[in-house]
């Protein structure tokens, strides 16, 4: 395999979830390049299925595109040390009200390599329970939960309903695991 080498990195952005950085790097032919890197503490996602079959969905503003979409919970990797299985307990506890009494590691992925670091791990929650919810944001504070069949994915990922990345592949694992 040819050899890239990274020669420098200069921060230029520093904001309240990224940073951002200009690379400098050589190729295998020595020539130089430069790259815009964002770097990202890394995101949980949880595929919340209900003992009917049905999964929790929340319908969130994402301000990054200015529309809401449909998605299973998810939340940023913000508390230092928390295992990643504990912060998806936590994002589906705050957003969606319940608590899954079992989890399974589905799968883990980077989102963008191409420019972000940001590493996700998407989790299967089972054998659901009722707990308080607390919104940590405005768009959290006007999110909706939506329950959907699980039979019903499919569908609206080849109609478009459903676009989120991370939420296609985690609930295409979870049809997969769950077949029965």
């Amino acid at each position: 395999m040819t050899q890239f080498r990274k020669l420098a990195e200069e921060r230029v952005y520093d904001g309240s979830l990224i940073s951002v950085s200009r690379g400098t790097f050589e190729a295998p032919d020595g020539s130089a390049f430069n790259r815009d890197l964002v770097h990202h503490p890394g995101a949980v996602s949880i595929v919340a299925v209900d003992s009917d079959r049905s999964v929790l969905l929340v319908r969130q503003y994402r301000a990054a595109i200015d529309a809401e979409l449909l998605e299973i919970p998810a939340g940023k990797r913000d508390v230092e040390g928390e295992p990643p299985e504990e912060t998806a307990l936590r994002e589906l506890a705050e957003e969606v009200g319940v608590r899954a009494g079992r989890v399974e590691k589905l799968a883990e992925f980077y989102n963008s390599p191409g420019f972000s670091n940001e590493y996700s791990y998407v989790f299967l929650g089972l054998e659901l329970d009722a707990t308080p919810s607390s919104a940590h944001s405005p768009e959290e504070a006007a999110m909706e939960v939506e329950r959907v069949a699980l039979d019903e994915v499919p569908m609206l990922i080849r109609s478009g309903r459903l676009i989120d990345a991370k939420s296609i592949i985690g609930l295409t694992l979870a049809l997969e695991a769950l077949r029965t």
